[in-house]
């Protein structure tokens, strides 16, 4: 029977990780936690816990986040963020892969808890990421934002596990608001840096089919009041985007 590594990566994480650490007890057979020097109670939490507890200076998301693979004593990874928690029925799914693992790598369905709500649509759910993963097989890669896994083998074979990860995302609207802004600077950022430009179109195209399709199309607005806000706020996000790329060119001409 294989052996699972949890790995975890944390900053000032004390509101999130002990319902995370809690969510792979008796799932995985050991819990790595990569630490950039928490400030508040994320290690003392932790070391209640039988984890194996690593303090390195932030590197950078992707490059922190493979760092945290090569510190696992198993090659079989489940990888969360200290937001996140298995679901009873995504528990079974991996649990069930010790004896049948079949595939390079795992799509799991992601749902996100926003203000106390579980979001079911607009472009937030299913949200499916690969968390599972064999990690000879594969890579963390990005680019500033949206770290995601990539194979080395074109041919790799992906499955799919049965069951959600909790997200408990944004519990705010001052929280949202915040990393809205934070997120299109990062964002913007990395587009100047791989050269991709910003025409006025698409400052006022790209918003409007981003609220349209969030809103209508992935019906987002079955979700409420706070269905909407997330809809406005994803167009928002296209907007500033946009917007702060096309100012970094026009500074970078003067």
């Amino acid at each position: 029977m294989l052996k699972l590594s949890g790995v975890i990566i944390t900053y000032n994480e004390e509101r999130n990780i002990e319902r995370c650490l809690k969510s792979l007890m008796g799932v995985v057979d050991e819990i790595i936690v990569v630490d950039s020097y928490s400030t508040d109670k994320t290690k003392a939490i932790c070391q209640k816990f039988n984890v194996i507890f690593i303090e390195q200076k932030f590197l950078g998301y992707v490059e922190q986040k493979n760092f945290s693979l090569k510190q696992a004593n198993y090659n079989h990874i489940v990888s969360l963020d200290a937001d996140e928690v298995l679901s009873e029925i995504l528990k079974k799914s991996i649990i069930n892969l010790k004896k049948h693992w079949e595939f390079d790598g795992y799509y799991c369905n992601r749902l996100n808890n926003f203000c106390g709500q579980w979001i079911k649509y607009s472009d937030w759910y299913p949200n499916k990421k690969i968390r599972v993963f064999d990690r000879t097989k594969v890579f963390w890669d990005g680019h500033l934002v949206h770290e995601s896994i990539s194979f080395k083998n074109e041919s790799s074979k992906i499955g799919y596990l049965e069951g959600d990860i909790f997200h408990y995302t944004y519990q705010t609207y001052s929280e949202f608001n915040l990393k809205t802004e934070q997120f299109s600077t990062l964002s913007a950022q990395s587009y100047f840096e791989l050269g991709k430009k910003a025409p006025v179109w698409k400052i006022v195209c790209n918003p409007t089919w981003a609220f349209f399709k969030a809103y209508f199309l992935r019906l987002g607005f079955l979700d409420g009041f706070n269905g909407f806000i997330i809809c406005v706020q994803t167009a928002n996000i296209t907007f500033l985007k946009y917007s702060k790329l096309r100012e970094l060119y026009k500074n970078e001409a003067t």
